[in-house]
């Protein structure tokens, strides 16, 4: 009983627009097994090499690409769209665009704020706001090298 009301209220949660992708994936975080939630990607990290990464259902994309190396975790520390500075910026394939919410006006402001000609790429998604669930189960991202600017 008590696993079917948390799955039924994680699903509730997931409709919910004012609350942060980091918040539903707390909840999300408890309703299920760890074998139960992985999640395999693609990642092309900014020499060109597709690499298999593993992140877990509720679990943010930053979160994924920083645990296996693919974004300085010290460039982003917190998965809260205010204090984003674009750092997690990654390309998501065509093919599965349709399989994400639609940028929120944040993340879009941020993006188009980051961005050298004021637009933001269509294929741009702040990896601290793609939320991975099972549907995302074999998409590819790509991972571009850091802008001149966000170099030491």
């Amino acid at each position: 009983m008590a696993t079917s009301t948390l799955r039924r209220l994680s699903s509730q949660i997931h409709r919910l627009p004012s609350i942060s992708p980091f918040t539903k994936s707390i909840v999300v975080r408890s309703s299920a097994r760890v074998s139960d939630r992985i999640v395999k990607l693609f990642a092309i990290d900014p020499e060109g090499q597709k690499r298999e990464i593993v992140g877990l259902s509720g679990q943010t994309l930053l979160k994924a690409l920083t645990n296996h190396g693919l974004i300085d975790p010290a460039s982003h520390r917190l998965e809260e769209i205010d204090a984003c500075s674009a750092e997690c910026e990654v390309n998501i394939a065509q093919e599965w665009l349709q399989k994400l919410p639609p940028r929120s006006y944040d993340e879009e402001y941020v993006l188009e704020r980051n961005s050298r000609a004021r637009v933001a790429n269509v294929h741009s998604r702040l990896g601290c706001q793609v939320v991975i669930t099972p549907e995302l189960q074999g998409m590819v991202v790509a991972v571009p090298e850091p802008k001149p600017w966000d170099t030491p």
